[in-house]
Order: structure tokens, then C-alpha cells, then sequence
């Protein structure tokens, strides 16, 4: 019986480390979509909540990290439940650092308001921003599942964000080649363009993390990236 009540309780200290993952995930998801609708919008009301809700975010981090502590301190997991529990300290960490990427998003908005709009690129910000928010819901759902092969589907979905991003930084530099006083604001929404594919790229470790969840096996091939910015030069 004492047996029993021990596995119990250990069970019960794993289902409250994932929904701690579970609600960190959703609050992450609304910084996202909160911060794309106020870069559209330039709604400063709205940028401000996301700079602010941030410190909810890294307080869930915290939370995360002491529980997952102590639950290696007083249970001694291993195998799965080992693997679980650093995986899940792992995303927690990766969360945060996305929180971070939607909170200087929104940190963009008041001076990009007092700025002259650049035609055509603030809906395909927010589509992207939209698609990674949309990655990092399936990535839950994976984990919540163990579902290697929808994790699998989150890792490919990033080609397309590296793809947006290539498109959107020649844009960046065919604006500011065509009219000076673009520089300034293409510059802010290069920096929040490269916020979003790193967004993107965070996602992905996490995905690649639960297919070894699932799986117990690392991706066999290593994620080919497609930035391709690195090499780009201006148009002629």
C-alpha cells in the first residue's frame, strides 16, 4: 500500500510538471499573437500587456525549474521519467526565450507607430508570427501526446518560416535602397522579422525533443537551415 501511495504521488508530480508546460505554452501562444496584432494595429495599449505579461511568463520559468528540482532531488527518476523531466526543464527554457522574442516585438510597436509604414510587409510579420504561434501549438500537442510523427510536421513547418524570412529581408533591402527614409523603419521590422524565425528555431529544438520522447531516439538527420541571408547581397 505504501508503495502504492508513493507511485502515486510520483505520477501526480509528473502530471503537474506537464501542466505547467501546458499553461506556459499558452501563455507564450497569446504573447505571439498578441504582438503581431499590435505591430499591425501599431497598438501601443496592446504592446504594452505583452511587454508586461512577460514577467508571468519567466515566473512560470522559475516555477518550473524549482518543481522539476525537487522532483529529481526526492524521486531519483530515470530512464523516461528522467528524460521527461529535462526535456520538460529544456522547453520551459526555450518558452521563456520566446516570451522574450514577443515582448521586444512589442517593445518595436510605439516607435514604429511615429514611423512611415513600409507597404506590403507588416501582414507577411503577422502571417509569420501566425504560423510559428500555430508550430508551437502542435508542438504541445505533441508532447501532450508523444506524437513523434506531428513533431516531425513542426520541424518541416520551419523551412517555410526560414523561407518568409529570406523573402522578407530582400524586400528590406530593396525599400531601403529605393528611398532613404525607409532605413529606419525597415530596420525595426528586419530586427522583429528575425525575432519570429528564431521563434521558429526554438520551436524546433523542442519538437526534435519529443520525437526523442517519444521515440527514444534522437532525428537521424541533422535540420538543414535556410536562412540564406547570411550570403545575400543588395539587389542591383
Amino acid at each position: 500500500m505504501q508503495d502504492q501511495h508513493i507511485a502515486s504521488a510520483y505520477d501526480r508530480d509528473l502530471e503537474a510538471l506537464q501542466a505547467l508546460i501546458i499553461k506556459m505554452g499558452g501563455m507564450v501562444e497569446a504573447a505571439i499573437r498578441d504582438a503581431a496584432e499590435a505591430l499591425t494595429n501599431r497598438d501601443t495599449e496592446l504592446a504594452d500587456k505583452v511587454r508586461k505579461g512577460d514577467k508571468a511568463i519567466d515566473a512560470l520559468d522559475d516555477k518550473v525549474n524549482e518543481e522539476a528540482a525537487r522532483v529529481i532531488a526526492l524521486r531519483a527518476p530515470v530512464s523516461k521519467d528522467l528524460r521527461m523531466i529535462l526535456a520538460i526543464i529544456r522547453f520551459a527554457a526555450a518558452m521563456e526565450r520566446i516570451g522574450d522574442y514577443a515582448k521586444n516585438l512589442a517593445k518595436r510597436v510605439g516607435t514604429l507607430s511615429e514611423l512611415r509604414p513600409v507597404d506590403g510587409t507588416d501582414a507577411t510579420l503577422r502571417r509569420m508570427a501566425r504560423d510559428v504561434e500555430i508550430m508551437l501549438r502542435d508542438l504541445i500537442d505533441a508532447f501532450i501526446r508523444r506524437d513523434a510523427a506531428l513533431a516531425a510536421d513542426v520541424i518541416a513547418r520551419d523551412a517555410d518560416i526560414d523561407q518568409t524570412y529570406n523573402s522578407l529581408f530582400r524586400e528590406f533591402l530593396t525599400h531601403m535602397m529605393e528611398d532613404p527614409r525607409n532605413i529606419t523603419p525597415c530596420m525595426h521590422l528586419h530586427f522583429i522579422a528575425k525575432n519570429t524565425e528564431r521563434m521558429g528555431d526554438l520551436v524546433t529544438n523542442m519538437a526534435e525533443q519529443v520525437i526523442y520522447l517519444a521515440t527514444g531516439q534522437r532525428p537521424e538527420e541533422d535540420r538543414v537551415k535556410k536562412d540564406q541571408t547570411p550570403y545575400m547581397t543588395a539587389p542591383e
